[in-house]
């Protein structure tokens, strides 16, 4: 029975989207269905805590995997691409600017 009730939680609910209070709201409840102790209910609060952690960084990774792909897909540089381009145009003022300077 709990080993359903927590699938239910972690597919069901979405876990990586779920907050700490749901979590905690849910587990309450399985608790006092199940009659569990307070150190296996603080248990089970842990593992859920941990792996909704866990889900939203993967959820965090995959959007920002999804995102540079499609910054890539625009063909659209990137702020390190921008600020090297920067770099250079300032250096080649900086080469004028000389080169000016010692033709003057």
């Amino acid at each position: 029975m709990l080993d359903l009730a927590k699938r239910v939680i972690l597919t069901g609910v979405g876990l990586g989207l779920v907050a700490k209070d749901k979590i905690d709201e849910v587990i309450r409840t399985i608790c006092e269905e199940n009659k569990l102790t307070e150190e296996e209910s603080r248990k089970l609060a842990r593992e859920l805590l941990d792996e909704s952690e866990e889900a939203r960084q993967k959820l965090t990774d995959l959007i920002n995997k999804a995102t540079k792909e499609l910054l890539a897909s625009f063909d659209i540089p990137s702020r390190q691409e921008f600020a090297e381009l920067a770099e250079r145009v300032r250096t080649l003022e900086e080469l004028l600017q000389n080169r000016d300077n010692d033709t003057a």
